[in-house]
């Protein structure tokens, strides 16, 4: 009897023994089969890469240069240095991005038009933006007597006891009503100025981007190609300065503890 049983015993051992060699085997075989070169799949993932579209920063950049002022970035497609004051610098790449900027300043039309494109689109908002740095940097000093002299229209709403400083200006003016005029007037500019903008994106002006023909001084007058460009580098290179002047004034400024009265450093 405890042969019968033990033989017993022993076979069902076996039998659990075979069924868990068989478990570990199919187990071993599906693993290797995920490892396995599926044709299918590599087909289908063919089939999407060459579905794909080309990316759009392969059109925005020259990979066979690199910028002058970023030398570890390529270059922006559209910043091949023949403009003035090109150094190449767009971190960004912003000036590579297609678009036509017509539509902004002009209602859509059913005409055909050649548009505004945007590096010109954008070298007009950098000597706009420029010109008017330029202004505010010296009317922020001149008005706080930076310069020895405290200069201030005439009358008394505009006198240092109504306006202690350039800091407190807009406030103050906001509140006298004085900037209303002052938007209005900026309106009236804008509208006039964005004429030949149209012309532009219309084809019937071949103007340079910000040149508005002013030159009362005649600065420009008489001058060679390469001199009118000496000038027009000199603006930029004044603009792009006193657009992080301006900005370095307005924050220190607001950061004194002295009143916001110049040097600004107290």
């Amino acid at each position: 009897l405890l042969y019968r049983d033990y033989s017993t015993a022993n076979r069902h051992q076996n039998l659990t023994m075979k069924s868990f060699s068989v478990t570990v085997v199919a187990l071993m075989a599906s693993r290797a089969a995920a490892f396995a070169p599926a044709s299918s799949s590599q087909c289908t993932v063919t089939e999407l890469g060459a579905a794909m579209p080309d990316r759009m920063w392969d059109s925005m950049v020259d990979k066979t240069e690199r910028s002058a002022a970023l030398p570890f970035l390529p270059r922006p497609i559209n910043l091949d240095g023949s403009m003035v004051g090109d150094v190449g610098f767009d971190p960004f790449y912003l000036s590579s991005i297609p678009k036509n900027f017509a539509g902004i300043i002009q209602p859509p039309t059913w005409e055909e038009t050649a548009g505004l494109p945007t590096l010109y689109w954008m070298r007009e908002a950098e000597l706009k933006h420029s010109r008017v740095a330029m202004l505010a940097w010296f009317g922020w000093l001149a008005t706080d007597g930076a310069f020895g002299v405290t200069m201030r229209f005439p009358g008394d709403i505009y006198s240092v006891e109504s306006i202690p400083t350039s800091y407190e200006a807009h406030n103050v003016l906001v509140e006298q009503g004085s900037m209303g005029f002052l938007l209005l007037a900026v309106a009236v500019v804008e509208f006039c100025t964005s004429a030949v903008m149209v012309e532009v994106s219309k084809g019937e002006s071949d103007r340079e981007a910000g040149d508005f023909g002013l030159d009362p001084l005649k600065f420009l007058k008489d001058k060679s190609t390469e001199e009118q460009n000496k000038m027009k580098l000199r603006e930029l290179l004044n603009g792009r300065l006193a657009m992080l002047a301006f900005g370095g004034i307005a924050t220190q400024s607001a950061l004194s503890d002295s009143g916001h009265i110049f040097p600004y450093f107290a």
